[in-house]
């Protein structure tokens, strides 16, 4: 796979559309038969990058990985066209996008309704150059977890449980937890939870984890596609009144490399099975039981009826 030093510079990578005619985006949408996917370069993504490019090349299309872990870098490439498709997330890219539109001040489009959040995404990308293809069923946001056996002691299934129990909780979370419209300010205000205090250990990492299964805290901040939380005895609690966003996985393409019908065609199929279940227990696999992506992505793929 090969690596950002492949790519152009930040100010280099402004082929795409020029300001002046964005908006004006007129060009039919292409179907180049040899396409470059992009990774993020971490193991969702390595995985999501490795199943398009296998449904690609049974499609008849030719195609090439690159690793690209900056979204700065990754999102102009995308534009100018060295880049041709990248796995996204709906919510995420689209208050990026907006930000990178109209100032780091701008107003976030990105909400938990998906059809609200697809717009806005859609209404940014496409001045840009980009198609966003329609998300599947699976999603990767913030999630909250705590141990089993907190759990079961106090009968918690959701954040509104635990709202409703009126326990005092400590979150091990990053710092920015502490201001964050999703975290420490949000499960107060949505859902009544009374938090004492972030513990700063990260997002998802083992110490935080570590922190919550020790008792130190009571709940952590990772993602709904955490692959590790049963090594640590931690359970999720359904997020019940929405209130992380919409970041669903989404194929996002130069549209006047690979726009086509052909494109959306060879990676709709996916949308149509993968779950956010199943895209943990890949994690799962690569992560934990250190098999390949491309392995893992062929044997799903195949599993599902997607690959002969």
């Amino acid at each position: 796979m090969c690596t950002v030093a492949a790519l152009c510079t930040v100010a280099a990578c402004t082929t795409g559309p020029s300001l002046e005619n964005r908006g004006e985006v007129t060009a039919p949408p292409g179907d180049s038969h040899h396409l470059t996917i992009g990774s993020a370069g971490f193991t969702e993504s390595d995985l999501l990058a490795q199943m398009y490019a296998q449904l690609l090349n049974q499609a008849g299309y030719r195609t090439s990985l690159i690793t690209v872990a900056n979204r700065e870098l990754y999102e102009p490439a995308l534009e100018s066209g060295q880049i041709d498709v990248v796995p996204e997330y709906a919510a995420t890219l689209a208050d990026w996008l907006n930000a990178k539109t109209h100032g780091a001040d701008a107003k976030p489009v990105g909400s938990p309704d998906l059809d609200a959040t697809m717009k806005a995404l859609r209404d940014l990308a496409a001045p840009r150059g980009l198609t966003v293809l329609p998300p599947g069923r699976a999603v990767d946001q913030n999630a909250f977890a705590v141990s089993g056996a907190y759990a079961r002691q106090h009968h918690l299934k959701t954040l509104g449980d635990l709202g409703a129990a009126k326990l005092k909780v400590r979150i091990a979370a990053g710092d920015e937890c502490v201001q964050r419209p999703y975290c420490a300010p949000g499960l107060k205000k949505v859902y009544g939870i009374d938090v004492t205090g972030v513990d700063p250990k990260g997002v998802g990492t083992t110490q935080a984890k570590k922190a919550v299964q020790d008792g130190r805290d009571q709940m952590v901040l990772t993602t709904s596609t955490d692959a590790t939380l049963d090594q640590f005895g931690l359970v999720l609690l359904a997020d019940d009144r929405h209130l992380q966003n919409a970041d669903y996985v989404v194929p996002v393409v130069n549209r006047s490399r690979a726009g086509g019908a052909g494109v959306a065609k060879a990676l709709g199929g996916l949308n149509d099975v993968l779950t956010t279940a199943d895209l943990a227990d890949m994690n799962r696999q690569v992560d934990s039981w250190r098999r390949l992506p491309a392995d893992v992505a062929r044997t799903y793929l195949k599993d599902k009826g997607l690959l002969k």
